[in-house]
């Protein structure tokens, strides 16, 4: 085999290798901004945040189920409130970056009326996404979801099951108000949710 055959094909090797991280970087990252198809009614602002105003906004799915620590959750209970919809998972790195916003946002505002759930997904047990809770002070409830069948009940264009973390600010009447279907810093969170808290 000679040295010039081998030299192309580890090339090929690395560009193959940098390509699927990538990609997984994109699918545990950003994951793209576009839900799919179908009319949301969403504005994208500049900062990655999508909007819908207050008459132009689908309501959210039946999002029911087991809860991570083998209780029973359903997200109807909370209406009346600012609920705010967290996808994650333990082996995602992105989720990780922002669990800690999440935990100081809702400790900061769940006197006001903004409840927070997650959904984990794609993790294959229980005790991964218990763990990741435990690690990062987590006290909200989170939704067992391990093959995104609640993600799939999102009307079209609202969440692209690819793009994990999203998340989704479901006004006091159970419709959703906006989505990043990205990380979210503390400030980008809080904008998310501020708007929609003022609403009368």
């Amino acid at each position: 085999m000679s040295a010039a055959w081998i030299r192309p094909r580890r090339a090929a090797v690395i560009g193959a290798g940098a390509a699927v991280a990538a990609l997984l970087l994109s699918a545990c990252g950003s994951g793209g901004t576009s839900g799919g198809g179908g009319d949301t009614n969403f504005v994208m602002g500049e900062d990655g945040i999508s909007t819908a105003k207050k008459g132009d906004r689908a309501a959210a799915p039946d999002l029911s189920g087991k809860t991570i620590d083998g209780g029973r959750l359903d997200v109807a209970d909370y209406k009346g409130k600012v609920v705010v919809i967290n996808v994650w998972g333990s082996w995602c790195a992105p989720c990780r970056a922002e669990a800690p916003n999440f935990q100081k946002v809702y400790d900061d505002l769940k006197a006001d009326g903004v409840q927070f759930v997650g959904i984990n997904t794609r993790d294959t047990k229980t005790s991964n996404a218990v763990a990741f809770d435990k690690q990062f002070g987590i006290t909200y409830p989170s939704l067992y979801d391990p093959t995104g069948k609640l993600m799939l009940r999102f009307k079209k264009g609202t969440l692209n099951p690819q793009a994990i973390p999203s998340t989704l600010v479901v006004d006091r009447e159970g419709k959703i108000a906006a989505r990043s279907l990205a990380a979210l810093s503390e400030d980008k969170l809080r904008k998310m949710i501020t708007p929609v808290l003022a609403e009368k």
